[in-house]
């Protein structure tokens, strides 16, 4: 620990909210105005060890808090989330929590936001059903409270039958030289669970689908 005196305090050329710490006359360490007045920093003050430690942690929930900011800016991301990749970033657990707490205070950091704009992504752009993106946010960390107060708001029966069905026809031609209705219903049945959607609605999908293939195969015969 650089204990000492503060010999100077210069502003850093690429940022004009934070400033360079020099103790006895060596760079020391960068923090904000918002520390610096925290603290009470002045040229010439003396720093102990516990002053400095505790300048040290808050230069490093800075640090946190910025790297939080620019995860969070590359895409939006859960709670737990952002706690895993701060951590890999070998911040100390009680830092990516600080500023994990912080974001959410600021309301950038919500899971209850993360999850439903996930399930619309989910359900809009890539047609996952309910148990597909259920497990994907608990995946994430998300609490099952949350993902199940959210799949509850966005829970719309026929809307999700018509995903199902979408699915389907988007990939049976894939599964139309299906030897016989068990192949047929094995193979497209088994890419609609994997896509989350539950047995109820995929059978009477592949139902309608093998009849549909049949008739198709008796007109192609004539």
């Amino acid at each position: 620990m650089p204990t000492g005196n503060i010999t100077a305090i210069a502003a850093q050329a690429q940022s004009s909210q934070r400033v360079n710490i020099f103790v006895d006359g060596e760079f020391a360490l960068g923090i904000s105005l918002s520390t610096l007045a925290a603290e009470g920093l002045f040229v010439g003050q003396a720093l102990d060890e516990a002053g400095w430690a505790r300048l040290e942690v808050a230069a490093q929930a800075e640090q946190a808090m910025r790297a939080a900011m620019r995860l969070i800016d590359a895409r939006p991301r859960s709670a737990a989330e952002l706690r895993q990749r701060l951590r890999r970033k070998e911040f100390p657990p009680e830092v990516a929590e600080q500023a994990v707490a912080r974001l959410s205070e600021l309301g950038l950091v919500d899971d209850a936001a993360f999850s439903r704009m996930l399930i619309e992504s989910r359900q809009s752009f890539r047609l996952r059903g309910q148990i597909a993106i259920r497990d994907e946010l608990r995946r994430k960390g998300v609490s099952r409270d949350v993902v199940d107060s959210a799949l509850a708001e966005a829970d719309d029966p026929e809307a999700e039958q018509e995903r199902a069905m979408a699915v389907a026809r988007n990939a049976l031609r894939r599964y139309a030289d299906a030897p016989d209705r068990l192949s047929f219903q094995r193979r497209l049945g088994g890419l609609l669970q994997r896509r989350g959607f539950s047995l109820n609605l995929i059978r009477p999908i592949l139902g309608t689908l093998w009849e549909e293939l049949r008739a198709q195969r008796s007109e192609d015969a004539e």
